[in-house]
Parts: structure tokens; sequence; C-alpha cells
């Protein structure tokens, strides 16, 4: 099968109904015969495109990772600096823009924006019922896209009416990120009016997931009378609550729990073998990158690559009692002490050892399959019912008519599961709140992808990351081969 690949992945589009899992690259200049004109006959052809829409959600893993090397959170790790070198040169703000992982960013969720094209491109050839919903996904998707895209890049193409083609490769232009933040509105109220509030399929976008996913919007917008607005929707409905163990949520048993508002998917049911294509099949590299080195033993951990290693600044800013330390932050030398009978032995880590490790993602034993280190099960918990209640409390903090006692009660919620108790309440008001928010998404979200982005949009960036260039180190470089192929403008200071 002929197929075509440029720096953005023009034109792929999935086929294969039953399998979901092969693809192809349409393109009507191409001389086979299959062309649009072949799909879209039923309502199974519309049901299986919009799970290839799903897919490069997967293919983004990194993209948690560098939400936490990049702050205060966490250290690059690995073997080396010039091993795992994506990674450290995040960690330092010396990312180039040929840096793989940052490029991955931009093809991933590039692709994901044209396969939503394709659908919207054909969404007028055939009726059916259920219609409407499955737009609903498709964008959702493409918001979610956009806002990854946007929160990395800054201002970026901003395409919705059609997949891009080799023709349109050199008409590039970056749009202004206020108006991607518009066209993101737009395609998560689409999604709130279409889509049902619980779905049979478990990962796929309900109503729910796409109001807090335009909260989130708007608090990056810092509309926060509009954020409050619509994250209260979600609150007030009544469909998701806290769990009481905080470390249960990252165990396979928690996955799409009370606390889920969405989740990325990953499976160790089709074993995935290919390193030519890491981190595209349909497990979670993640996993394997921040597991202990070498280790082995009784325990349940299985050995890993020690990259994404929590910072001490990270451990010591949990205060005694606080449940989360322990279900963020594996301390491998005193759980070794701690569990003699099960033979610990482990490797130090040998690029900027912590000796300490993601505990929400470590590996476990028996939870992958085919090539072990490409196919962990592990699901992102990318929205939870916590960080909505954060949100809340945040929006209603910084909203033109502050409502700081509902402010205070979103967050000690958060708390009070926290600590086990309502003891460690805040009664803080104003702009002490406001940090205590702040300090409070960081310990609950900590390694879930949300620090240096949360430390970017509320300004304390500079004054929190070492080496942190205002005006540079904001955004990521746009990939080099982008620029040489688009002539975009690349952003300021790389």
């Amino acid at each position: 099968m002929k197929k075509i690949r440029i720096t953005i992945c023009v034109a792929v589009v999935l086929v294969t109904i039953i399998s979901c899992n092969k693809f192809v690259n349409y393109n009507p200049h191409e001389d086979y015969v299959t062309t649009a004109d072949d799909y879209f006959k039923s309502s199974s052809d519309y049901q299986a495109l919009v799970v290839g829409a799903y897919a490069p959600l997967g293919w983004i893993w990194a993209n948690t990772v560098i939400g936490d090397v990049a702050s205060d959170n966490a250290a690059s790790g690995g073997e080396s600096a010039s091993v795992d070198w994506e990674f450290d040169q995040i960690d330092n703000f010396l990312t180039t823009p040929n840096n793989s992982k940052v490029k991955e960013a931009w093809v991933a969720c590039y692709e994901g924006i044209n396969r939503v094209n394709y659908l919207d491109e054909n969404k007028g050839k055939l009726s059916f019922a259920g219609k409407d919903s499955l737009y609903g996904q498709a964008y959702f998707l493409r918001a979610f896209y956009y806002f990854e895209l946007v929160k990395m890049f800054g201002d970026v193409p901003l395409f919705v009416d059609h997949r891009l083609t080799l023709s349109d490769n050199k008409a590039l232009s970056r749009t202004p990120k206020a108006n991607v933040y518009k066209q993101m509105e737009i395609d998560l109220k689409n999604a709130v009016a279409n889509l049902p509030v619980t779905q049979t399929d478990k990962g796929r976008a309900t109503k729910y997931s796409a109001e807090a996913l335009l909260g989130k919007v708007y608090l990056y917008e810092n509309k926060y009378d509009s954020a409050l607005a619509i994250l209260e929707k979600v609150i007030n409905s009544g469909a998701f609550s806290l769990v009481t163990n905080f470390g249960s949520i990252f165990l396979q048993a928690g996955e799409n729990g009370p606390e889920s508002v969405f989740e990325i998917q990953y499976s160790n049911a089709v074993p995935f073998y290919d390193w030519t294509q890491a981190g595209r099949g349909e497990g979670n590299l993640a996993v394997q990158s921040c597991g202990v080195r070498n280790i082995t033993g009784t325990s349940s951990y299985a050995p890993g690559w020690s990259l994404n290693l929590p910072t001490k600044e990270l451990s010591t800013a949990y205060s005694a009692g606080d449940s989360r330390k322990a279900s963020t932050i594996l301390d491998i030398e005193a759980f070794k002490i701690a569990n003699p009978s099960y033979g610990i032995t482990y490797k130090v880590a040998p690029y900027k050892n912590t000796g300490l490790y993601n505990q929400k993602y470590q590996p476990r034993q028996g939870e992958s399959s085919g090539q072990i280190e490409l196919n962990y099960l592990n699901n992102f918990r990318t929205i939870r019912y916590a960080d909505v209640l954060l949100m809340a409390a945040e929006a209603n903090n910084r909203a033109s008519t502050p409502n700081d006692t509902k402010a205070q009660a979103y967050l000690n919620m958060v708390r009070a599961r926290a600590y086990g108790d309502a003891s460690h309440a805040t009664t803080a008001t104003g702009t002490t709140l406001k940090q205590a928010i702040w300090d409070e998404r960081r310990l609950e979200l900590a390694m879930e992808g949300d620090r240096f982005f949360d430390l970017v949009r509320t300004g304390q960036a500079a004054t929190k990351l070492t080496g942190f260039k205002v005006g540079k180190n904001e955004l990521f470089p746009i990939p080099q081969q982008e620029i040489d192929n688009s002539g975009l403008a690349q952003n300021p200071g790389y």
C-alpha cells in the first residue's frame, strides 16, 4: 500500500473497521483506487473513523512527562545527558527545534486533527441515528488536540474545514492563539450539546468531559466567570466523587472510576513489537520510562528507565499526614529497607538521581505484554474530578465577583480527602487563597503533566523555575522539519 508522510502526517485515516488498527493515507491525487467515495456508506464507517481519531491521544504520552520535567516537580533522569537528551534538554530549558519529543507532540496532534477534519469533510454523506453524538466526540478530540498544541507552541496553524494536502504545505501560517481558543470553544460547545452523559465504551468523550475541558480552556484564557459556570455544571451533576483512597486511583482497578472525567485509554491486549514506532502502539510508554532501573525481587514493581524522577523539592512540599505523598513518590531505598522480604535490588538512576520515582505510573509485573517495554496498559488520568474542583475553586476566587466561600469549599474537599479529616481546611481569602489553590494543584496533580503549564499560565514560572527565560521558555520550539517544509515562523529565542 502506497504511503505518503510529511511532517504533520497529512491525510492519514482509519479504514479497517474490524481491527481499527490499519491505516491508509487518503489522497485523491494518488494512483490507487480507494478514495473517500468508498467510505461513509454506513454508520460503521463513521464509527471506525472516530475510533481512528482517538488513536493519536495515545501517541502524545511524552506530553505528560514534559509537563513535569519542565517544571520543579521532576528531573529528567535516565541513562545520561547524551542518551536521554530530549528530556534533558527540556529539563534544562535548552530545547532545540530538533527535539523528537516536541516534534511528536506537533505531529501526533495534527494527525488527530486531520482525522477529525476528514470526518467533517464527509459529514453530509449519510444520515443515521446517533450521528450528532458521534460528531460530538470528534469535536471534543479536535479541541483536545488544539489545546495541547497551543499550550506547547502558542500560535499554531488552524484549519477545520479540510485535511491538509501536499499543496497546503507551503501555504501554512500560524493563527493567533486567541483565534485557536475560539475554535476550541466552538467545538466544545458543540460537543456539550450533543454528547451523552455516559458512554458504554470507556474512554469515549461525554458531555461532562467536554464541559470540564471547556472549563480548562476558559481558565487558560483567563475567562474566570465562564470557567466557573461550566465547571459547576460538572460538579452539580453529581456524576463524580472523590474516592477515599487516593492511591487507588492509579492502580489498574482504579481506571475509569468514580473520579474519572476523562482518561486516555491504553491496552496490552494487542502486543506491539516495533521499536521504530515506539510510543505508537496501544501501550503507554511513559510507564516504562519512569520505572526503577534493573529492579529485581518479589515486589510488584517491574524495571524501567529511571526517567521523570520526582525532585526532593516536590517531596518536601507535602506536609505530614498528606496521603498523596506516598501515592505520588516512591522512595525506592526506603521501600527496600521497609520490605526486606522482597529481596529488592536495583541500579541507582545513572543521571540526575533523586532517589525518587513516579509512583502514580510505576511499571508493575503482569501489566504489559509482547515487547514488555512498549505495552503497559496504564491509562492517563487526564481530567480527574479533583482537577475540576480545583479549577472551579480558582475560577470562583478570580471571578469578576469573587466567591471565596465556594472556592474554599472546593479546595477543602480535596484537602479533606488528602488528610482524611477536616482539620486541614483553609480559611484563607483573596490572593492568599489563590496561591493556596495553585499550591494545592501542585500536590494533587503532581506527575500528571499539569505543573509546567500551570506555572506558565499563572505567571509563576520565572520565579519558580531555575533557568527559565521570560519571553522564550513559555513555549517550545516549532519542530525544525516543519519550519523547513512549511516556512512557519519560529518561536522567539529558538
